[in-house]
């Protein structure tokens, strides 16, 4: 893998097109375009939200749907013009719920994260375009290592919790050692921005197929899904 973000791999652009190929200029508009399906769907949840709707159902289709299209994006790339804007779109209800449901308890706390996420990215893509940050081998290892430990642990989590209701000690918790752990994997979920951007440079300059325009920008839009929720959870545990 060269990323983190498994939807990301090095043999992606092993087959070269025959026709047109992925650009710069046409993947920006892709991860633009994925952007706004996000955040339709994601204010029309949080609206639903303050009505006294109960959006439970809403961020659960997205969740699991999500989850369904970016498994199918992920395995079939020449997909990815149809599964990537439907997988935004139902991501955006899980967002939009969870965003609703955090900002009742603490409010402000959602502008801060959105905030906080738009400004690491755009940070990171300066570092990064300018060469301060460079992707070598043993950064790309250390990113990927960390953030497939950082996975297992989840899924460690998730066992636990479902079968005998306990979780991984200091995971959720808002003391120093818990607010260290959220700030290492809010640092790693940033790293992985930097990877996918490297992952996009060279999907364009190696040549690779149109389609790849909407499979860069839609794993973009996972490590940005990932950051987000990420800061979310520190946020809550420094309020509390």
């Amino acid at each position: 893998m060269r990323t983190g973000n498994p939807v990301l791999k090095n043999d992606t652009f092993r087959s070269r097109s025959q026709g047109e190929t992925m650009t710069l200029g046409g993947t920006v508009a892709k991860i633009a375009l994925l952007f706004i399906f996000l955040l339709g769907t994601s204010l029309y949840t949080w609206y639903q939200y303050s009505l006294g709707v109960d959006v439970t159902v809403m961020m659960l289709i997205g969740a699991i749907g999500g989850l369904i299209f970016a498994l199918i994006t992920a395995f079939i790339p020449k997909a990815a013009p149809i599964t990537a804007p439907i997988y935004a779109a139902l991501e955006g209800f899980f967002i939009g719920g969870i965003s609703a449901f955090f900002e009742s308890s603490y409010p402000g706390i959602v502008i801060q994260a959105a905030s906080l996420t738009l400004a690491v990215m755009g940070v990171l893509l300066f570092l990064y375009a300018t060469r301060v940050i460079k992707v070598t081998k043993n950064f790309r290892l250390m990113v990927v290592s960390a953030t497939l430990g950082i996975f297992v642990v989840y899924l460690i989590n998730f066992v636990m919790n479902i079968f005998f209701g306990m979780e991984v000690p200091y995971l959720h918790s808002s003391g120093p050692i818990g607010i260290g752990i959220s700030l290492f994997i809010v640092a790693i979920a940033a790293l992985n921005l930097v990877l996918d951007f490297d992952f996009i440079e060279e999907g364009v300059n190696r040549g690779a197929p149109k389609h790849m325009e909407w499979y860069g920008a839609f794993g973009l839009i996972v490590t940005l899904v990932w950051l987000y929720i990420e800061i979310l959870r520190l946020l809550q545990k420094l309020r509390r």
